[in-house]
């Protein structure tokens, strides 16, 4: 299928950010730190506070509406990424949710058995896994490449060999190399050595959510705050293993699978504006395409619309930065094979050029952005970090023109 052109006028109109003083001039290059919010978001949250702020579910109006906006928050997002209902849950955090889930795996485990970690992953998806080793479970590393950041899945095989491994942790994409990685080809090659997986998808999927049953993974874990929704952790974990997994819930919700991994009660208000995320992606699907009745089938050439478009949009920067050699650009090169997450070791300090960059009206930000795993095994210096360009579909070729200017007057 030919996929038409993004229609920037139409997607912007749905984000209120970009009519707001103080904003609406600015290129946003921080959206790996918490994207612009949609407009389907914004008024569903403020409806669930204006009319539905009551305890969900209870015989009367308010109560009866605002479970049901719950529940379709679940179900949508849910058929969007290819899973059934129950297996989508919501947490305070995908940091909140990997450490419920490390919890109950440190019951499930036993001294002997083995976790593959890898060192390109964000904090939150390689801490809590490699504490299960105060447990004595054997804890693996898989390592990346220093030079390029690549996760190579040659280097898994060896991890998995003896069989003794039952769970194999790693990112879709990291949030400072931004290299996609093959998650299909590493879920089945742990399947088949007795291991289940859990991949942390909060770098890509606000370029488009995945069809995990696709991908086959055990567990998905992202942050709807990045994909243009609240600050809600959204996990996905599959009946089979969920099943198995000791219950982290209240005993008697045990048998409610997408509560069983969630201690504390969920933020009523945010998991019913959640579905504004799919009524997002849903208008992006009838603004560009004719009418499809299958709801994976939308968000998957919604998913290839936003991608096209950043890949088309951000090449141009990394052309830029990968010519200059005063600096090292962090990641492939080429748009296609990477998230539209751009970090740069500047060799010096990165945070005052964030700052000089504010004032060219370019908002990004520099740090370790809590992926000093791969930072360090690349040989970039922690104290200095790395200066971070992220984009998202609602980025403009005019967007990324201005940030090349400002950065050649900067650096």
């Amino acid at each position: 299928m030919t996929l038409p052109a993004l229609d920037l006028r139409h997607v912007r109109a749905q984000f209120p950010a970009f009519s707001q003083p103080g904003l609406a001039d600015q290129a946003f290059f921080e959206n790996a730190g918490g994207s612009y919010a949609c407009v389907q978001v914004i008024d569903r949250l403020t409806r669930f506070y204006r009319a539905r702020k009551v305890q969900p579910y209870a015989p009367y109006a308010a109560a009866q509406a605002g479970g049901a906006e719950m529940d379709e928050a679940r179900a949508r997002l849910a058929a969007m990424m290819g899973v059934a209902e129950d297996e989508l849950s919501f947490g305070p955090s995908t940091s909140a949710n990997t450490y419920v889930l490390a919890q109950a795996f440190r019951r499930a485990l036993r001294p002997g058995e083995a976790v593959v970690v890898t060192n390109q992953d964000h904090e939150a998806n390689s801490g809590p896994w490699r504490r299960l080793a105060e447990e004595g479970v054997e804890l693996r590393e898989w390592t990346i490449d220093p030079a390029t950041g690549h996760l190579d899945p040659a280097r898994l095989a060896p991890l998995l060999a003896d069989g003794r491994v039952r769970l194999v942790a790693f990112p879709h994409c990291s949030n400072v190399v931004g290299e996609i990685n093959p998650v299909a080809e590493i879920v089945a090659m742990a399947h088949a050595a007795g291991a289940v997986t859990c991949v942390d998808g909060v770098s890509y999927a606000p370029h488009g959510l995945p069809n995990v049953a696709a991908l086959g993974a055990d567990i998905y874990l992202f942050s709807a705050y990045k994909v243009f929704g609240p600050h809600q952790g959204i996990m996905v974990i599959r009946r089979a293993l969920g099943a198995w997994l000791p219950n982290q819930g209240h005993w008697f919700n045990g048998d409610v699978l997408y509560k069983r991994f969630t201690p504390a009660g969920p933020d009523h208000a945010q998991v019913a504006a959640s579905a504004g995320i799919a009524d997002y992606f849903d208008a992006l699907h009838a603004h560009h395409f004719a009418p499809e009745p299958d709801v994976a089938k939308r968000a998957e050439a919604v998913h290839d619309l936003m991608r096209a478009h950043e890949v088309a949009v951000m090449a141009p920067l990394l052309d830029f930065l990968a010519n200059r050699n005063d600096l090292r650009l962090i990641g492939p090169r080429d748009a296609a094979r990477r998230a539209p997450t751009v970090a740069v070791a500047l060799g010096r300090a990165a945070e005052p050029v964030a700052a000089e960059l504010a004032r060219e009206g370019i908002n990004c930000w520099a740090g370790d952005f809590y992926a000093r795993r791969p930072l360090e095994a690349m040989g970039v210096d922690l104290g200095q970090g790395v200066l971070r360009l992220s984009a998202v579909h609602y980025t403009s070729a005019e967007d990324v023109a201005r940030l090349i200017a400002a950065l050649e007057r900067v650096l």
